[in-house]
């Protein structure tokens, strides 16, 4: 007799994420441009832990108590009072390693803290740079899955479904998908997957134009690729460590 697949949903906006039971499942974090693309490129190179927090002033005033790295953004721009911003390529390995980062974003720690509001029985951080880690770690733990885009302020974005749609097209043949959302987020990555930088250059998406008239293609670029900083990323105790 086979098995009884682990149910999958996709919540396309933090504003719809109490619809979903998270008390069971994995929540995927996934903000793409850029939050968990960061997150995950500096533990990838590195750093020892990164410590999420929802605003600012949160963010200066744990600085100022550990040791550690403050940074954030707020709509796309260094936050003020940071140090430092939102791109992955701030944090190479000669400057990350073995430091803690205390990281503030417009969207992406929002929403972790939304997941641990409703409980969420495990979170973990995803990006296209850490696809296949999400991936495989969704299909050994045999739990529901709830894939989570943090979106533009609880409106619905395309790139973080388009991370989404990745993630199921890898994935479905493990799981139970009778959620309309998820067919939608495989959809969309089916029409862009060819090239994901041109799909949404061409359809000029909202965060698309954000980013590039700050210059920030390169970044738009990277939180694009696959497995450029191929790590799990795990929520533990009030931290974001690579497991």
């Amino acid at each position: 007799m086979e098995t009884k697949k682990p149910a999958l949903f996709t919540c396309l906006s933090p504003a719809l994420l109490h619809l979903y039971d998270l008390s069971s499942s994995t929540v995927v974090i996934i903000d793409v441009f850029r939050a968990t693309s960061t997150i995950v490129t500096a533990l990838y190179n590195g750093a020892k832990s990164v410590i999420p927090v929802d605003s600012v002033s949160d963010c200066i005033r744990l600085g100022k108590q550990i040791d550690s790295i403050t940074a954030g953004e707020r709509d796309g721009q260094v936050a003020e009072g940071l140090a430092y911003g939102n791109s992955p390529f701030e944090y190479p390995k000669e400057f990350i390693e073995g430091k803690t980062l205390v990281l503030t974003t417009t969207n992406g720690t929002k929403l972790l803290q939304m997941a641990l509001n409703n409980n969420a029985h495990s979170i973990i951080a995803g990006s296209f740079a850490n696809l296949s880690a999400v991936c495989d770690f969704l299909v050994a733990q045999k739990k529901p899955v709830v894939l989570g885009c943090a979106a533009w302020k609880d409106k619905v974005n395309i790139e973080d479904s388009l991370f989404a749609g990745a993630v199921i097209n890898r994935i479905k043949s493990h799981f139970s998908i009778t959620c309309d959302s998820s067919l939608i987020a495989e959809s969309l990555y089916l029409e862009a997957s060819p090239d994901l930088y041109q799909y949404v250059k061409d359809k000029n998406i909202s965060h698309y134009q954000r980013l590039s008239s700050f210059g920030l293609e390169k970044d738009i670029a990277y939180c694009l690729t696959e497995d450029q900083a191929n790590v799990l990323v795990v929520y533990e105790e009030g931290k974001l460590v690579a497991r």
